[in-house]
Formats: structure tokens, C-alpha cells, sequence
């Protein structure tokens, strides 16, 4: 469900440039990676910007709370970055849009763990990356602002088992103390507060090349210290395929030495191979630990839930609960309280439905003698679905036990009634987006709504208020939403393209998004689910559809029938999809635009233009793109944008630059102010200018539309905008508001300075 969303994290922005991996090192030797990467403001113009309003949809892979300052809480993304919750204004704050997240910094938007400082609440760190090594961050105000070290180990934090543990540990005697719990490289501890890392190879130093779940997680005994040299009692959880590639005779270690030295326990046989999602402690010192046959997101089971001894009675353990079932695992796992009257909640994932008899979180307030079920069978939001899924953490409040919360597939769902027989339950996701938009458009001046959003998992749906989630799409059921487009003689008329079970198909809409009607038909190469392709409107009832790796076709009957067009066929390179960006000129309606742009970065395959006079129906070439030199790049990394007011104005971002027509393509300017930031590889460690877009204009500008690029001048990535056609440019976003790169761009008709941006799947945000 949430895998898509790996690709949006990183190819949204262009090329993502990782930090150098660091050589794995020795208990005695340093990895090589002590330098500080101080993040400097750079920017200009600043402006304030809000999000438009969808409300939760990805997957909250964390929950973390400070253990002893009351409502210090924080949330992980497994591709949309963390959030710090604010209780004064009831709403989450996106912690990481700012430096340290710009252009190159996508994948870190995949948060792998977090760890906050238990001596000191303005202290948090933050283990991030979707591929190859990732970064540290460490701030002292409680996110506002980031450094990071570079880690000598890989991170992936939207990888499967994402949802297990805390692998980040900061020890609770000693702060500068700190443990990780890595996929491929066994434990990893930190005597610096993250600065330099040791892998500790008294549990094993074996490397794995291939995708891992690793070591899960650790657990300090937080009773006993070393004094200065921190918690002295420790356990670790190992998956089953570390434990396998290791040797190691137990997935469950203890140690009594800080770190040093671990001591296989053995788990009870029928959990012989199983992973172990959570443990928590009680304030008596008993552990109580998940263990789960899969690794999730939302695995299924079976699970089981046993008490562990420690250190109170010689390591016994005691089994409190076991699934019926292999659909619905045990995952989530929270405690407060000791003795007999412990209250425990207890997530069942890998559950789909809420009938009678499911289970979705069990509560026990004696210890796990006795069990209810306190979230199945509750009404249900009716524009947010459903409670169930991936249950895969749960949290009592350390302050309230009443106040119990739980992620799912779509976000997090709270009640402050659980020792009520018939617990409430609401989202708690106000200020949380993570939909991984695909497309947008905006209308023309004085349309009935503001835009039209397309995006991963959720589909395509009109926005007619930025402040709510909104409500007209063509069904709940969608799935990917590629591409939309709008009749400009008559905004009411709307035509998308999306896929759903992997089978592409089309919808149109007469009325606004009120009602929509499936295409009877789809063109040749249609049904390829690829969100390379797109659609373009010319009139109503009218629409050329390119269709990834094939023909785009054309219809004049809103989808009842389909022609080809005579563009030549694209096909696929090295996997990556490909596809003509397709684009309408607003005063002639006969007049479309078809960009291919190489396909990718090695592909030889210079960008080209082909224009259309017949509505899109044939397609000649333009030889003054050929003759421009249009840089290869992947369809991502390209754009193609043209000015609603003024017949064959056309702006085209090849990836690297920035070229303008104003004779219907058949000449091409090339603006001197962007360049690609290149790096030792063979493509842009960032694009020097990968998306455009036209907008209202400034009154008395000399320039019809104000111009919108997502690029780089003079070394500096960032949204730019100008007035003159390209003649000068200022900034117009800052380094506070970077969202992970900026992968979307579509401006306002009727608001001079507005602008709808999608950054690494942190939803759409709106500039003001």
C-alpha cells in the first residue's frame, strides 16, 4: 500500500544526493565520519505557507513521547518527514521542511527513528534515509532547527518492519550515550551524542549486503547505572534473518556490562524465529514483549504477548496472550503502571474490516490476566475510513491513562476515554499530510474551485477549500491519481487519468468535480499504471491521453473513442518509465505541445519538441528544440508549462535549464541563469531546473504571467519567480521552507504569489 511512496521520496526533487558511506569500524576505531554538517541560512525573500488541507493519509511508522515532560510528543513518517505535537494550538508542526531538507534531501525525509534526550526535553535526535547511509539529526529545540553527522550504516526508513521499536536509544543515565540498532550492521553505540559511531561487535560484526530488518531494538534497565559510563543492564532484539546470517543462537541478548559483552536468552519455543516488534517496561521492572511471526507493516500473525522476568525473577517468562489467528499480528505495544493493576494496549495489525469478533487493540488493566477490545466496532469518520490496518504502534500517555493513541494506514487515531466500556476515538491528524502528490493544475481565474490534486495511494480529487479535506473525487476506491487536466474555455469540464490494481483508466467530470463518468474506453497503452503518464484538455469533451511507454491517442467524445496520434512510440529506459509531457495552449485550443525528454540521464537521447495545430489529432517536430540541445533527463526531472494568456508562449525545463518559445515552439531561448549542481556522477547530484510554472501576473508587470522555476542559480536551489520573463529573478521560497525539494509546482490564476507546491510526499502546501 505505502511501497509506492518509496519512488515519490526520491525521484520527486531529481537526483537525491546521499552522503558518502562511511567504512564499518571496530569497538576500538571511529568511523570515519566526525565532521559536522553545519546547516547555514542562505535564503532571501521569505514567505509564509500553509497546507492544503487532506488530513493524515500516510503511514505514522512512530509515536514517541518524552518520558517525563508531559505532552512532549513527537511522530515519525515513513516518507513524509516527523512532526512535533502542539498542544496549545491542537495541531502537529512539520519539523522537517527546513535546511538540512532541500533538494538533495528527500529520502531523509524517511525517518527511521527517533530518540529524545530524557534530561533534557529540548533535546531530540532523529535517524533518517530511505537508501544507502543515512544521517543523524540532532537539535536543541525541539526540532526548529537541524545539524546532522553522516552514520556509517545503511538506513531505511521506509523499508519493511519500519514500525519496529525505537532503534535509536539514548541512554537514561547518560545522555552523550547512545545505541542503534541497525538493518545491515549488527549494534552501533555512540560515546559523543552521535558523532562518531563503533560498531559493537560483542553481539557480532557481521554485515549484510542485502535488505535486512537487522537488529530491532534495545531496551535500557533503567534501575541500574554505571554512573558515568551510563546503564550498565541492557536488552537487545535480533530479526531472524540477522540472527541467521550471524550465528547467533537467540534473537533476544542481554548484557551486563554497558554493551560490551551480550548473553543469549532463550525466547519461549514458540516464539523460536519470530521478531519481536516492541518491548516496554513497567515502573516494577518487568518487560512485556510482542512477538510477531512477520515483520510488518501490518503483518499478520501469529503474535504473542508474554511478561519477562529481568532482573526480578531470574528471566521467567510468562505468556499473556496469543492471536487466534495468522491474519492479525501483534505489533504495537504500550504499558502503564505496575503490579497487578499494569495496564497494558495491545495492537493487533494485519487487520482489514471492522465486523464483529475483530480485534484491532486489546486492553488489559490487570496485568494481562483478562482482555477487552476497545477500538472495533466504533463509528467511524465517514471522509477518513477506517480504524483498522497497521496497528503497529500504540502509546498510553505517560500523564494520562486514559489517553491512548494508535498509527494506522492513514495516520493516528486518539481517544481520552479508554477505561470507558465504550471508548471514543478520533484522528488525530490535524497539520499531518503525507499524500505524495503526482500532478496538479489550477483552473482558470474565477473557476467554482482551486485545484485539482492527483497523488499516490489516494487518487485525484478538486479542491474547492484549502482549509478542508476535500470531498469531490470520482471514488474513495481510487488508487494512484497520475494526471488531470481543464477545459480553459470552461473550467467546469475536468478530465484524469489514474490507476487502480494496477491497471490504468480515466475519468471526466462536466459539472466541476460534482459527478464523474468512467472513459467507456482507453486508448492503446492506457492501461500501463505508470505515473509517467498524463492527459491534456483542449476543449470540452476533448483530450489527448499519453499513455507511459507507448502512443498518445486523442478523443473528441470524452473517452467513447480513441485515436492514435502520429507521435512517434516511447518506450521504457533501464526500467525507468517514460512519456510526453503533453500541454494545451490556452488561446488556441487547436494548438498542444508534446515534450519528450530522453527518458533518462544516460539514454544519449537529446529532449525534443512536437507541436500540434489540429488539436492534437498530428504532431510535427520542432526543429528549434532539436536544434536547442535539450539535455536527456527522466520525465520527472522535466516540465513543460504555457502562458494562459498569450498564444504560443510555451516554457519548457529540460531538467538542467530553463527555455522559452514564443512562436508555438518552432524557436527556443535559452535563459542563462540555471545550472545544474554536479557532483562526481554522471547526473545532477540537484536539477538545475526541473519544474515551471506560469501564474497571475503582478499588475503593471512587463510580462503577462509572473514565472515559477524550481532550480538552481548561482549555486542556490530554490523556488525562483520573475516578473520580466525571465529576465531577472528573485527567490521566492527559504531555506525554512524547502519540504524535502520541491517536486510540483502550479500557480494561481487569480492570487498574484500564489503557489501550490508538492515536496517529498509532505502533501500540498500553499504559499500566501
Amino acid at each position: 500500500m505505502r511501497a509506492f511512496r518509496t519512488r515519490i521520496a526520491l525521484l520527486s526533487v531529481g537526483a537525491a544526493a546521499l552522503v558518502a558511506a562511511c567504512g564499518g569500524a571496530s569497538d576500538s576505531t571511529p568511523a570515519q565520519n566526525g565532521t559536522s554538517r553545519l546547516l547555514a541560512t542562505v535564503g532571501s525573500a521569505a514567505t509564509t505557507w500553509n497546507s492544503v488541507k487532506f488530513g493524515g493519509v500516510g503511514y505514522v511508522t512512530g509515536l514517541i513521547y518524552h518520558p517525563t515532560s508531559a505532552n512532549v510528543l513527537y511522530a515519525r513518517t515513513d516518507v513524509g518527514g516527523a512532526y512535533r505535537w502542539n498542544s496549545a494550538t491542537s495541531a502537529w508542526v512539520p519539523i522537517t521542511d527546513g535546511k538540512g531538507f532541500g533538494a538533495a534531501d528527500g529520502s531523509f525525509h524517511a525517518v527511521e527513528s527517533i530518540a529524545l534526550d530524557p534530561q533534557n526535553d529540548q533535546k531530540v535526535y532523529m535517524v533518517a534515509g530511505a537508501s544507502g547511509n543515512g544521517r543523524l539529526y540532532y537539535s536543541t529545540d525541539r526540532g526548529n532547527s537541524w545539524n546532522y553527522y553522516a552514520l556509517p550504516f545503511v538506513v531505511s526508513g521506509n523499508d519493511s518492519g519500519r514500525a519496529i521499536g525505537e532503534r535509536l536509544k539514548v541512554d537514561p543515565h547518560n545522555p552523550s550515550t547512545m545505541f542503534y540498532a541497525s538493518r545491515r550492521d549488527g549494534l552501533w553505540g555512540s560515546w559523543d551524542a552521535g558523532k562518531t559511531w563503533y560498531q559493537r561487535t560483542g553481539l557480532s560484526s557481521t554485515h549484510m549486503t542485502a535488505s535486512a530488518i537487522g537488529v530491532e531494538h534495545l531496551m535500557f534497565e533503567t534501575g541500574t547505572s554505571g554512573g558515568t559510563q551510563g546503564t550498565w543492564v541492557m536488552f537487545a532484539a535480533v530479526a531472524p534473518d540477522y540472527a541467521s546470517a550471524a550465528g547467533l543462537t537467540s534473537t533476544f541478548f542481554k548484557s551486563n556490562d554497558g554493551g560490551n559483552s551480550w548473553t543469549a536468552i532463550p525466547v519461549p519455543s514458540a516464539v523460536t524465529g519470530y521478531h519481536i516488534p516492541h518491548i516496554v517496561r513497567a515502573a516494577d521492572g518487568y518487560y512485556y514483549i510482542a512477538f510477531n511471526k512477520d515483520a510488518g507493516p501490518g503483518a499478520g500473525g501469529p503474535g504473542y504477548l508474554y511478561r519477562f522476568g529481568g532482573n526480578n525473577d531470574g528471566g521467567s517468562w510468562t505468556l499473556l496472550n496469543t492471536s487466534a489467528n495468522s491474519w492479525g499480528g501483534y505489533s504495537g505495544l504500550s504499558v502503564y503502571g505496575t503490579g497487578s493493576t499494569t495496564r497494558i494496549a495491545l495492537g493487533v495489525s494485519g487487520t482489514w474490516g471492522d465486523f464483529a469478533g475483530q480485534n484491532i487493540m486489546k486492553l488489559s488493566d490487570d496485568g494481562g490476566t483478562t482482555w477487552r477490545e476497545i477500538v472495533s466496532q466504533k463509528p467511524h469518520t465517514p471522509s477518513n475510513g477506517e480504524y483498522w490496518g497497521w496497528i503497529d504502534d500504540v502509546e498510553i500517555d505517560p500523564s494520562n491513562r486514559d489517553h491512548i493513541m494508535h498509527v494506522y494506514g492513514g495516520g493516528i487515531w486518539e481517544t481520552w476515554t479508554a477505561s470507558a466500556a465504550s471508548p471514543s476515538w478520533t484522528l488525530k491528524v490535524n497539520n499531518i499530510e503525507e499524500t505524495a502528490p503526482l500532478a496538479i493544475v489550477t483552473p482558470p481565474a474565477g473557476a467554482s474551485y482551486k485545484l485539482v490534486n492527483s497523488s499516490g495511494d489516494v487518487g485525484t480529487w478538486v479542491h474547492t477549500d484549502l482549509t478542508t479535506s476535500p470531498t469531490k473525487g470520482p471514488s474513495t476506491g481510487f488508487s494512484n491519481g497520475n494526471s488531470a487536466d481543464v477545459a480553459w474555455s470552461d473550467s467546469t469540464y475536468i478530465a484524469i487519468i489514474g490507476e487502480s490494481n494496477n491497471t490504468g483508466y480515466g475519468y471526466w467530470s462536466g459539472d466541476s468535480g460534482n459527478t464523474w463518468t468512467k472513459f467507456a474506453k482507453t486508448p492503446t497503452g492506457g492501461t500501463n499504471p505508470a505515473d509517467a503518464s498524463n492527459i491534456a484538455v483542449t476543449a470540452r469533451n476533448k483530450a489527448v491521453w499519453a499513455p507511459a511507454d507507448g502512443v498518445p491517442s486523442y478523443t473528441t467524445d470524452s473517452g467513447t473513442t480513441w485515436t492514435a496520434t502520429n507521435l512517434p512510440a516511447l518506450t521504457a529506459i533501464g526500467g525507468v518509465p517514460r512519456s510526453y509531457r503533453l500541454a494545451a495552449d490556452r488561446k488556441n485550443a487547436n494548438k498542444v505541445y508534446a515534450y519528450d525528454s530522453g527518458g533518462a540521464w544516460w539514454s544519449g537521447s537529446a529532449g525534443k519538441v512536437y507541436v500540434s495545430t489540429d488539436g492534437g489529432h498530428t504532431f510535427t517536430l520542432s526543429q528549434g528544440s532539436v536544434s536547442a540541445g535539450l539535455a536527456p533527463n527522466p520525465f520527472h526531472a522535466t516540465s513543460l508549462a504555457v502562458n494562459p494568456n498569450v498564444e504560443g508562449d510555451v516554457w519548457l525545463a529540460d531538467g538542467n535549464a530553463v527555455y522559452h518559445s514564443t512562436n508555438s515552439g518552432t524557436t527556443w531561448t535559452k535563459l542563462g541563469n540555471f545550472s545544474s549542481i554536479w557532483g562526481t556522477n554522471s547526473w545532477p547530484d540537484v536539477q538545475g531546473a526541473s519544474v515551471v510554472a506560469l501564474g497571475k501576473a503582478p499588475a503593471g508587470a512587463s510580462y503577462s504571467a509572473a514565472v515559477y522555476v524550481v532550480g538552481v542559480i548561482n549555486g542556490q536551489w530554490g523556488v525562483w519567480e520573475s516578473d520580466d520573463a525571465g529576465a531577472s529573478w528573485i527567490r521566492f521560497n527559504d531555506d525554512s521552507h524547502q519540504f524535502g525539494g520541491i517536486g510540483l509546482v502550479a500557480a494561481d490564476q487569480n492570487t498574484y504569489g500564489r503557489i501550490y507546491v508538492a515536496g517529498a510526499a509532505r502533501g500540498l502546501l500553499y504559499s500566501n
